[in-house]
């Protein structure tokens, strides 16, 4: 999941893909073309008034970022005079470029990021409508909530989806807080594809100490109970609110659960991943993991910013408690310098999903043009066209008519790492934003591995498969359970030269041994490993969504794609790992 993908160094940020793909600019002797056939002089020599008044009006429009051609369009549609109608315009032609049926390349302020996954796109089990239908007479909720996102100027499917996955009681603001994150992800694929790394072919010998082939067999007949039953799976539905068995000062009623056998440890095990997966995903990871309901979490009851995910696990649900001190749970409370040149139309108290990306200087610019020629509040279409954007990209506002994209810290600060964890040792702001993009919310798997603490109170044996940047190692530490031996398995050596750096930087006096594969871990390496310090306590990972989320429009394969097959390997090394221990016991 991480690694550098995007060839940018150091702090060279504007990257070849902010390039404006339609804005083309006027030659000083060229000349535009309205469709209706009139002449627009574009040259500085130009002699009549019309023209030199239309050049100037094209000028500025162009000015804001707007290709020719559309300006023109526009201008030809609404008149010289109405500059207000143009503009309105114009946003109109761009969120439509933007949107799936109208996007058939991508625009550059859009494209100034790395996300490997989102939310909305290509969801096979929603149905979709042409965007030449027309809803009319809306005799429903679903029906009038559709209508309404429609009109501000959202497709049908990304309506008819976000509907489906947010659930029907889903208020608009959440529902376009939803499409826009999904909006925001949903570009980076084209830019920053999947790295065509090679992976071994595995072929694994004989076991001496225990049956491999047992769980070749229990993995075939997942699979082809996987194949008999596909047509029956039904989407897991997710709760609304999201706060799975529970969160703090949430009032919630009282979970009972009751684990399968099969489920029940030692070892704990705690499987985490992108809550809105195409269908069927869920289904087949809770069977895989031996048919243990997941939980369905938003981090936004935890900090300031959404971060929605599932997590499967075995780990009791009674008595957790939160870190303290609390995090910042507004973005008032989390950037307090922001309040002061925050807007009144700008509702937002909370960030959309923290994704690996952030927005363009030349984005942000645009919105200062766009908004800076009026006297106290823009017009209700430009304040539409600015929060979208600023939803997309997480924007907060730092100056009058300025909006700027969080910088790494700060990211670090709401998903609960400390400060500068990934700062410094030759760590590029790319691979900065990309780790963390791709990490846990810290004080949400926190507040779910709280339980632990009574149970090890002199340490504990982690396995954390697919570590990232150590989330379950920071959410341990933070919590006061003692890590004694930390096997982490991480592919990217900028992440694991971070987890390295943090060990050391917090003087932790257990053993962390770091490995690169997860697909090279096998039974003799574990065996191995838990003979040297007698078993592992907790197995930790997420592995890679880059197939399960909506933004990869070219890999989208769910389970099966090349990324989030993963998920089988974590499966693989928790059950070798039960076995083992089983043999020992």
């Amino acid at each position: 999941m991480d690694g550098d993908t995007s060839g940018v160094e150091g702090d060279n940020w504007n990257t070849d893909d902010e390039l404006e793909i339609d804005n083309f600019s006027l030659s000083s002797n060229s000349s535009l073309t309205l469709p209706n056939g009139e002449a627009v002089a574009c040259s500085g020599e130009a002699s009549s008034s019309a023209g030199s008044s239309n050049s100037k009006l094209i000028d500025h429009f162009i000015g804001m970022g707007f290709s020719e051609k559309m300006v023109a369009k526009a201008i030809q549609e609404n008149g010289k005079e109405n500059t207000d109608s143009i503009l309105e315009t114009l946003l109109t032609y761009s969120a439509l470029e933007s949107s799936p049926q109208g996007q058939q390349h991508i625009d550059s302020d859009h494209c100034s990021l790395e996300c490997e996954g989102s939310f909305l796109d290509d969801f096979s089990d929603v149905d979709s409508f042409s965007d030449n239908e027309e809803i009319t007479n809306p005799v429903s909720d679903e029906d009038e909530k559709l209508l309404s996102l429609v009109k501000m100027g959202y497709t049908r499917d990304e309506a008819s989806i976000a509907i489906e996955r947010c659930g029907l009681d889903s208020s608009l603001v959440e529902l376009t807080d939803f499409i826009t994150a999904a909006q925001m992800a949903k570009v980076a694929d084209v830019h920053f594809p999947l790295e065509d790394k090679p992976r071994p072919n595995l072929s694994y010998k004989k076991r001496k100490h225990f049956d491999y082939e047992m769980w070749k067999r229990k993995k075939q007949r997942g699979l082809e109970k996987r194949l008999l039953h596909d047509d029956d799976d039904e989407i897991v539905r997710l709760p609304n609110p999201m706060i799975g068995f529970g969160v703090p000062n949430e009032m919630c009623q009282t979970i009972h659960r009751t684990l399968p056998e099969a489920a029940i440890g030692p070892p704990f095990f705690y499987y985490e991943n992108v809550a809105l997966a195409p269908k069927g995903v869920w289904t087949t990871i809770s069977r895989f993991l031996y048919d243990v309901e997941p939980e369905f979490v938003d981090s936004k009851y935890f900090c300031a910013a959404a971060r929605k995910r599932g997590y499967v696990h075995n780990i009791p649900i009674h008595d957790r408690y939160p870190l303290v001190p609390l995090p910042p749970s507004t973005i008032f409370e989390a950037f307090p310098l922001t309040k002061k040149w925050w807007p009144s139309w700008d509702p937002r108290t909370k960030l959309n999903c923290l994704q690996t990306c952030v927005g363009s200087a030349k984005l942000t610019e645009r919105i200062r043009k766009a908004i800076e020629d009026y006297d106290g509040e823009p017009p209700l279409h430009v304040q539409k066209y600015v929060l979208d954007e600023c939803r997309k990209w997480n924007l907060v506002w730092v100056g009058r008519n300025k909006v700027a994209p969080l910088e790494p810290d700060e990211v670090e600060k709401l998903l609960g790492f400390p400060t500068n964890h990934t700062r410094g040792g030759g760590i590029s702001r790319t691979d900065r934003f990309k780790s963390l993009g791709n990490s846990f919310q810290v004080d949400t798997v926190a507040y779910h591995l709280s339980v632990l603490k009574a149970m090890f109170p002199n340490g504990i044996n982690l396995l954390s498969l697919f570590s990232g940047i150590g989330g379950a190692e920071v959410a341990l530490h933070r919590l006061g359970i003692p890590l004694k031996n930390v096997v982490s398995v991480e592919i990217s050596e900028v992440n694991r030269n971070i987890v390295r750096s943090w060990w050391e930087q917090t003087n932790q006096r257990g053993n962390l041994i770091d490995l690169a594969d997860v697909q090279q871990l096998n039974g003799d390496r574990l065996e191995e490993l838990m003979g040297s310090f007698g078993g592992f306590d907790l197995i930790v990972g997420g592995s890679p969504c880059n197939n399960l989320a909506g933004s990869n429009r070219l890999h989208r394969d769910g389970l099966g794609g090349k990324e989030s097959s993963l998920f089988y390997d974590y499966f693989r090394i928790l059950d070798l790992v039960k076995c083992i221990m089983n043999k020992t016991q």
